[in-house]
């Protein structure tokens, strides 16, 4: 397919470990962050919430004048523990005690996805689950993780691509979900939409 007959994609997110996914699986796709207030937004259960969030998310980018013609996806994860959505940490102390409670333990990433097609306004969603089994890293290397800023950044507080990948003992699902969006369900949701991944390899 030409560049000029491929569909634009559009991510609507800012976060780095979804771009470099979709640019390592053949895909060059634009970056609109959404700017939609994610504190401001629930639901009865995290994989629910997850949803909710890439919804909005997706739905405030498709609705911009600069997204127009394209396909849009929007993601937002959280982490599952004891039945609460857990997201980004507000502080290191915040992200301190998440480590703390975590460890040892095993937990669920929820990952919302969101496809929105802005010529037919049809839109595809759905949300992927991995289980994500910690290890048990000492207090003092859980003060040196939050010392280095990144896990105020990251659903749950940690990531697999990063610093704490140490921290993790195993997965049972899909690691890209884990890191931020799902290529299989994404692949997914775009057929549901008349899309062929294979159609936007850039």
């Amino acid at each position: 397919m030409t560049d000029s007959s491929r569909r634009r994609l559009v991510l609507a997110s800012q976060s780095p470990a979804r771009l470099g996914l979709l640019r390592q699986a053949g895909l060059a796709p634009e970056v609109i962050v959404s700017g939609v207030d994610e504190d401001a937004l629930d639901a009865p259960t995290p994989a629910a919430l997850a949803l909710v969030l890439a919804e909005a998310k997706a739905a405030a980018v498709a609705g911009q004048e600069a997204a127009a013609g394209a396909l849009v996806v929007g993601c937002d994860s959280v982490l599952e523990l004891d039945g609460q959505a857990l997201g980004k940490p507000a502080d290191a102390e915040e992200a301190t005690a998440r480590w703390k409670s975590m460890r040892g333990r095993s937990g669920v990433l929820r990952t919302g996805h969101c496809v929105i097609d802005t010529v037919t306004g049809r839109q595809a969603s759905a949300t992927a689950s991995t289980t994500v089994r910690f290890g048990e890293p000492s207090d003092a290397e859980i003060a040196a993780y939050v010392a280095s800023g990144e896990p105020l950044h990251v659903a749950g507080a940690f990531t697999l691509d990063g610093r704490s990948a140490p921290f993790v003992r195993g997965i049972d699902g899909d690691p890209g979900n884990v890191i931020g969006l799902s290529l299989p369900l994404l692949r997914d949701l775009l057929a549901e939409l008349g899309t062929g991944i294979t159609d936007l390899w850039a």
